[in-house]
């Protein structure tokens, strides 16, 4: 199965903070043939308004991200909003800094998305944990990661991943391998690229213009099945200009 491609919208945060900005990023979205998007960082649009902009342009909304200590304390109007956009899947950006680390606080965070989880399938929903690098780094009580721990003492049935490429690469670690080990726990894939210049740094690039093979991450995500690949950009636009990072990005994606 092919994956659809989608774009997140954290890459056009700077334009997705008003209804009005909100409409025209998503009309030049569409005019590049984008029918999928992830909400993330959007201001404060009501879900309503943030419906109607959206059925005005043919888009579907895969996966959000957004904040866990909302998650605890208004999940009922969060899984209300969702609904009214169309979105069946409620993602966070990272853990907080209480949930890493150590054990402990890695498993108080899995107790705490396992209830948000459990709530969230009972309305149909999926709870979706998007990683950067750090959850690779060996925990300081233990031989292992917290991915090891999100991978191995999480259920399944409430906790999905977001795996996000290049942070995976950065990591050390083969992206491909480790969706495979995802394998039925992921909805959307995070397309990333990043090179290293020559003072050992990172900069994110447009995709298919750094190191990560997305090629063979692609052929995996088809392979195991996985619905959505979107592409996600940090901070590196071409030309300061996320826009054009994006068009580049999703001409290299259709590519695929």
């Amino acid at each position: 199965m092919k994956p659809k491609m989608g774009i997140q919208l954290y890459t056009l945060r700077d334009y997705i903070q008003n209804a009005e900005d909100f409409d025209k990023t998503l009309e030049r979205l569409e005019k590049m043939g984008v029918t999928d998007v992830q909400i993330s960082a959007i201001g404060d649009i009501p879900a309503d308004i943030q419906a109607e902009i959206l059925q005005k342009h043919g888009m579907s909304v895969c996966v959000t991200h957004k904040g866990i200590d909302r998650m605890l304390t208004d999940l009922d109007a969060m899984i209300a909003e969702h609904k009214t956009i169309g979105c069946d899947a409620m993602g966070i950006g990272s853990a907080p800094d209480s949930g890493r680390g150590n054990s402990s606080r890695v498993r108080s965070f899995i107790s705490d998305t396992g209830k948000i989880g459990a709530e969230l399938k009972k309305n149909g929903m999926t709870f979706n944990y998007h990683n950067h690098s750090f959850e690779f780094n060996r925990l300081d009580d233990m031989a292992c990661s917290m991915m090891d721990l999100l991978l191995e003492e999480t259920d399944p049935e409430t906790f999905n991943f977001i795996p996000d490429v290049a942070w995976i690469h950065y990591a050390g670690v083969d992206p491909a391998e480790l969706l495979k080990k995802m394998k039925g726990r992921v909805k959307v894939v995070h397309f990333k690229d990043y090179i290293i210049d020559e003072n050992k740094e990172r900069h994110f690039v447009s995709l298919g213009k750094g190191i990560v093979n997305l090629k063979e991450c692609y052929d995996v995500c088809c392979e195991l099945g996985i619905p959505y690949i979107v592409y996600e950009q940090d901070n590196d636009w071409v030309d300061d200009d996320p826009f054009k990072s994006t068009e580049e990005s999703w001409e290299y994606m259709l590519s695929l």
